[in-house]
């Protein structure tokens, strides 16, 4: 029996860009959904990943496989990287938006798309699934509504810690979503490893060492939501048993990069009216949380008995929730921090506006209090007013505060 398909975030944007460009591309991880969601509105389809037959021919003629109902979905397009030139021929030649959907887990080395498509092709991210998308957020609070001056709206109930710990574990894979845990820590395991052993071949074919890949995937899981260095991701990878060169480490991040399962968090700049400067480094995250989890080998329970751990992992979940969302309104999701350790744990960026977001495991009134005193000083310091200020948290009520911060748990949160 089909399984019922849960609505996702992409769904109006992939509607939208269908109406305006000749084709899209769906780009995003292994087993977010990528291929379930365009299929709900492509009237034809090419699965290179199922047909070895089928990708024997487009190796042989690209063109033909483009014949069909459209818009028509070419799935898993990097596997015959020569059908990229084919449907960009295709929408010029054709003249009408919604031609074709493209799915990719893998971007492949720039030479191969340097017809770059543009004005044929829009790039649409796709990542794992939000709280909001799972059912696990009721969604009362908005991102787009905060960044529009609406206050966060009064909600008392939400989940305890072990429903988050649980959350940061499973992860937002929708496959998974309805299996019992157990289960679904052992299949995260052995995506991990499947990540190292064969995901990472298709960016370019190139056979590296999977349990290099592997200790690389378990010093970045340690290290995820954090400004790590490729030093101290070396070292890390060495303590699980793998030397790594400098010049390899490098290689690795970029093909792990190009498989969506390493995400950088930017650096924003800021207007900062101080002379002290804004770090330039990425913060770097594990695609979704549950991959972190898995390198560490740790489960829900670890995780209620190790604040700092759940912590750093939560910080991990809420960037994959608020990109999903931020991504609706048109946002990028940066990081701040200065060079005298001020910091924000996520800002939201459009041309000069922003607005600011502190994580916090914690919903306790002290560290709330500390969080908004410190969003409140580093905004005085800037130029430009921010849009919205606001402290995500784990657990507890969702409320605006008298000095206009937002507090909110993450299971309150929505596009």
């Amino acid at each position: 029996m089909a399984t019922t398909y849960r609505p996702r975030v992409v769904d109006a944007q992939l509607a939208r860009h269908l109406g305006g460009a000749g084709a899209v591309l769906i780009e995003g991880p292994k087993a977010c959904g990528k291929t379930t969601t365009a299929s709900q509105v492509a009237a034809s389809a090419a699965r290179f990943d199922r047909d070895p037959a089928l990708r024997a021919a487009a190796e042989a003629a690209p063109a033909s496989l483009l014949d069909g109902a459209t818009p028509r979905l070419i799935d898993e397009w990097q596997l015959v990287p020569d059908v990229w030139n084919a449907i960009r021929a295709a929408v010029d030649d054709r003249g009408a938006p919604g031609q074709f959907i493209l799915t990719g887990s893998a971007t492949p080395t720039d030479d191969i798309t340097r017809h770059s498509g543009a004005m044929r092709f829009i790039r649409l991210t796709m990542r794992p699934m939000s709280l909001w998308e799972s059912g696990l957020s009721k969604g009362t609070a908005s991102v787009d509504a905060l960044w529009h001056g609406a206050p966060v709206p009064n909600q008392t109930d939400a989940p305890g810690l072990s429903a988050i710990a649980e959350a940061v574990c499973r992860g937002g894979w929708p496959a998974t979503l309805d299996i019992d845990l157990p289960f679904v820590l052992d299949l995260n395991d052995s995506h991990l490893r499947t990540i190292a052993s064969a995901d990472i071949v298709t960016v370019d074919g190139v056979r590296r060492d999977p349990r290099k890949v592997e200790a690389l995937l378990r010093a970045l899981g340690r290290n995820t939501a954090t400004y790590v260095s490729n030093r101290t991701l070396q070292a890390d990878s060495a303590a699980f048993g793998e030397q790594i060169d400098p010049g390899t480490i490098a290689n690795y991040l970029d093909a792990l990069t190009r498989v969506w399962v390493l995400a950088e968090q930017y650096a924003w700049g800021g207007h900062l009216r101080s002379s002290a400067p804004a770090r330039k480094a990425a913060k770097r995250h594990l695609v979704d949380p549950s991959l972190a989890a898995a390198a560490m080998g740790i489960a829900p329970n670890d995780l209620l008995t190790d604040h700092e751990t759940f912590g750093q992992l939560f910080e991990s979940l809420v960037f994959r929730d608020v990109s999903v969302y931020a991504q609706a309104s048109g946002l990028d999701v940066r990081a701040f921090h200065d060079a005298h350790d001020n910091e924000i744990d996520i800002v939201l960026v459009n041309g000069v506006e922003w607005a600011a977001i502190e994580v916090k495991l914690s919903s306790q009134p002290a560290v709330i209090d500390r969080a908004a005193n410190a969003l409140h000083a580093i905004a005085a310091r800037m130029t430009t007013t921010p849009r919205f200020l606001a402290i995500i948290t784990a657990t507890g009520p969702s409320y605006t505060r008298p000095d206009g911060v937002g507090v909110l748990a993450i299971t309150h949160l929505a596009p």
